[in-house]
């Protein structure tokens, strides 16, 4: 595995920063030496062997500071081993794991730029008091109301630290 990697995440509520938290525990509970940073605090790549790069989806997208993240280092990240992952509640949905290669379209701009040795697709968790918005509040209200989803945290930890621990190969 690479001596220094970077773990660094785009979140909205939460969610998102707490799966690249447990990614950087398992890479350093299997040797390497970690961070993890929110995107918009990392601004130089050179100190990295390698970097592991997520974020929540809004929209069918990854959030924008989080392709702006991407654009601002392609460069960099093409000439360095690089994971990419999502945290995405459409797998809340019943039968949610059947839209997998759905949600798996969702990194094609992630794509355009740098191409990821892995990607990691998990659910997250919908606190619908964390939505900063009345009218998103609102929606996602009635969205539970007609079943679409449930409130609750369904991010599945076991796949999440398999997934990192997969990773200690392809990112030295």
């Amino acid at each position: 595995m690479s001596n220094k990697i970077l773990v660094t995440y785009a979140s909205r509520l939460g969610s998102t920063s707490g799966v690249a938290e447990a990614i950087g525990k398992t890479l350093a509970e299997n040797g390497a030496e970690v961070e993890v940073r929110r995107m918009e605090e990392v601004t130089d790549l050179s100190a990295y062997d390698a970097v592991v790069a997520g974020s929540a989806i809004r929209g069918k997208q990854w959030l924008p500071e989080a392709m702006q993240f991407m654009r601002t280092h392609q460069a960099v990240l093409r000439q360095k081993p690089f994971a990419a992952f999502l945290v995405c509640m459409t797998f809340a949905m019943k039968n949610g794991e059947k839209y997998r290669p759905h949600v798996a379209t969702f990194l094609e701009p992630v794509h355009a730029l740098v191409r990821p040795v892995s990607e990691g697709l998990f659910a997250g968790a919908l606190n619908i008091g964390k939505i900063e918005s009345f009218s998103k509040r609102l929606q996602f209200r009635l969205s539970v109301l007609f079943g679409v989803w449930k409130e609750g945290d369904y991010r599945d930890w076991n796949a999440i630290r398999e997934w990192a621990t997969s990773l200690g190969p392809l990112l030295s």
